[in-house]
């Protein structure tokens, strides 16, 4: 069987850590004193920020974030967007204390709703999938939640650029699927395809337990089929499958 592509592109877009970042200038309020406003200022101005492209970031006016930025305001309700925005922790920013940046822990440079040109958007698929007897979905947390990655990437391994939310990402939990899945793989769902599309991979609900398995078409009826020898292959009554979507393991991402 051919070796399955499933290493990290390096075209996944990561947040930016703070040895990353251009170095501040200071700047002080008329006292001499460092403020809230003055810290958000230096570190827009030197990452070359505009007001009016942090202000839309944070979903305040243009005005709110100049009047916080000259000590008109002493705080906002969007200064945990200001930070996400800027790459700097949300207590340095309004107190000037503790750690400014990541310090070897990725600081989000864009929210947690915004993806850059360029980009496509995979968003979890509620729940971890059994590769194994099987799992309750919310029994077993995400790693992670949301993954962008390059236009190019996607097109290259799917062979169209997928409209926004059709695929979600779902880490595997179990032995039964290896070698072609590792415990703690992302997979990748298309959610489009809640049928039996021929032989092949699909993400599935038996009994309320969420599992990636083979679905095989064979003379008596439809198989639920391992690829781990250890797990035999089984026939469950047809009303008790439902398919939540198919599993392109092609590509996936390696164990997380």
């Amino acid at each position: 069987m051919e070796a399955q592509d499933l290493s990290i592109p390096t075209t996944l877009r990561y947040s930016v850590g703070a040895s990353q970042r251009h170095s501040v200038t200071e700047f002080r309020s008329n006292d001499g004193m460092e403020t809230i406003g003055t810290r958000i200022r230096a570190e827009r101005e030197a990452q070359g920020i505009s007001r009016g492209e942090l202000a839309k970031f944070a979903g305040i006016a243009p005005t709110t974030l100049s009047n916080l930025e000259l000590g008109l305001s002493k705080s906002s309700t969007a200064l945990h967007k200001i930070a996400a925005r800027l790459g700097v922790h949300t207590d340095w920013l309004e107190t000037g204390r503790g750690p400014k940046g990541s310090d070897g822990v990725p600081v989000a440079s864009f929210s947690e709703t915004e993806t850059p040109p360029g980009y496509v958007r995979f968003d979890l698929f509620e729940g971890g999938a059994g590769m194994g007897a099987g799992m309750v979905n919310q029994d077993y947390p995400e790693v992670v939640k949301t993954i962008e990655v390059a236009e190019w990437e996607v097109r290259r391994k799917l062979g169209y650029l997928p409209k926004p939310g059709r695929i979600q990402i779902i880490t595997g939990r179990g032995p039964s699927m290896k070698p072609k899945l590792e415990d703690g793989d992302i997979v990748w769902i298309d959610t489009s395809c809640d049928y039996f599309d021929g032989d092949d991979y699909y993400l599935i609900n038996i009994g309320g337990e969420t599992q990636i398995k083979m679905l095989q078409k064979r003379g008596d009826g439809l198989y639920v089929v391992s690829v781990n020898t250890d797990f035999p292959a089984y026939r469950p009554d047809p009303g008790d499958v439902s398919i939540l979507g198919k599993a392109l393991i092609h590509a996936g991402l390696r164990k997380f």
